[in-house]
């Protein structure tokens, strides 16, 4: 039975605000005899994150780390992300878990776009051993709270590809306007549909769901109504959202 719409759109959502998630790969044969009885167990690892204009996940990984030792033996892994663990009571909370394949990648988009969300990274993306990394999404699980949880295709959970593609191309081009011309659009997304402080604001990504804001260390997502698919949609839907805002901010006056 295929998930509904909403828990799709719910776990991409989560991918696509979260910083960082869980990484497990398949501990690789080690050097020291003593713990080869460890080799192929399950290894959890702390990773932080980006997503790709469909939804794939970008990760920035040394060599020298044993995840990615594991990797370059057996590239299978799973990611989970989750907004539980503030929770009273974390098994209420949604969260999600994707699998597939990582492998390394020289596309200097997908760079680009992880360093926008963590520019502390710069500081060392440039060292030989470091490398970006991008999973192929095979299937997904996703938990919504108590009696909440289905499988997803990776095919599925990810946005169209041709307007992943078009965001890709016109991306930088919206950024550079909105971060140039419009900083007073960008702070009402923030301040008044996001509920968020601050008036320096940045635009940081946008993709056919939502963009993402930055202030400082601070992140925010402005989710989209509808997809978009390509720059004159994305444009009309700043647009739109920006009228919200205005609409949203006007005081109300008594007749």
């Amino acid at each position: 039975m295929p998930a509904p719409t909403n828990d799709r759109a719910a776990a991409l959502g989560l991918m696509r605000r979260a910083r960082w998630g869980a990484l497990a790969t398949a501990l690789a044969e080690p050097a020291e005899a003593a713990q080869a009885d460890t080799a192929g167990w399950p290894y959890a690892s702390l990773v932080t994150v980006a997503c790709d204009w469909g939804g794939s996940p970008i990760l920035l990984l040394s060599r020298l780390s044993d995840h990615t030792r594991n990797l370059e033996a057996d590239g299978r892994a799973s990611l989970l992300f989750e907004e539980a663990s503030r929770r009273a009571n974390p098994q209420t909370g949604p969260r999600v878990t994707v699998m597939g394949r990582l492998t390394r990648t020289a596309d200097e988009r997908l760079a680009g776009r992880f360093l926008a969300r963590h520019p502390q990274a710069r500081r060392y993306a440039g060292f030989g051993d470091f490398h970006f990394h991008t999973m192929a999404v095979e299937r997904a699980r996703y938990v919504g709270g108590f009696g909440r949880a289905v499988w997803l295709k990776g095919a599925k959970l990810a946005a169209d590809a041709d307007a992943a593609a078009a965001l890709a191309d016109c991306e930088q081009d919206v950024l550079d306007h909105m971060n140039r011309d419009h900083a007073e659009a960008i702070a009402l997304y923030a301040n008044v549909l996001l509920g968020r402080r601050g008036k320096a604001w940045k635009m940081i990504g946008v993709d056919p769901h939502g963009a993402d804001l930055r202030l400082q260390g601070r992140l925010a997502r402005l989710d989209f109504d509808a997809p978009v698919h390509d720059a004159q949609s994305c444009r009309a839907e700043l647009v739109r959202l920006v009228q919200e805002a205005r609409r949203r901010e006007a005081p109300t006056g008594n007749a």
